[in-house]
């Protein structure tokens, strides 16, 4: 299966898309800048097109076709994820506890720390049980930038 690299400048960084010509595989911040292809497939123009949306203020949710790979824990979470309304914030205690089990607050936090495909996938909407910031692994200030941004489009 081939699997395409674009480049995404959004307003907190460069976004990596990674696609086969189905699906979403992956969207991070990488170190890299260089897209791989001269065209790409119309999932990544899609995807790309939300995004811009998104980061607009226009979009709210994502109806991209996405692939994930993981362990059917690991899936179960990431699905959880997209059940956060935009806008809001839920505790990894809360996602345990829709999955039936309080006491994986651990290891819920891990697989969103690993969530493969980011924004579209909204881990970063999940926080501490004290409502705090927590980790991010692209950085705080993207977590903190992402929250603000849906709070100031959120009702409108």
């Amino acid at each position: 299966m081939k699997e395409y690299i674009y480049y995404y400048k959004s307003p907190i960084g460069n976004l990596r898309l990674v696609a086969d010509d189905n699906s979403i595989l992956a969207l991070d911040f990488p170190e890299e800048r260089e897209s791989n292809e001269e065209e790409y497939p119309q999932v990544i123009m899609d995807c790309v097109a939300q995004l811009e949306e998104y980061f607009s203020g226009k979009r709210k949710s994502f109806d991209i076709s996405y692939l994930l790979k993981g362990t059917e824990f690991q899936k179960k979470v990431w699905y959880e994820l997209t059940e956060i309304p935009y806008g809001e914030t839920v505790s990894y205690k809360y996602i345990a506890e829709k999955l039936g089990n309080e006491k994986a607050v651990r290891a819920v936090g891990t697989t969103n720390g690993k969530n493969p495909i980011s924004i579209i996938i909204p881990c970063h909407r999940v926080v501490g049980a004290n409502g705090k910031l927590t980790g991010y692994a692209w950085g705080l200030w993207r977590k903190q930038w992402l929250l603000q941004h849906e709070k100031n489009y959120k009702n409108k």
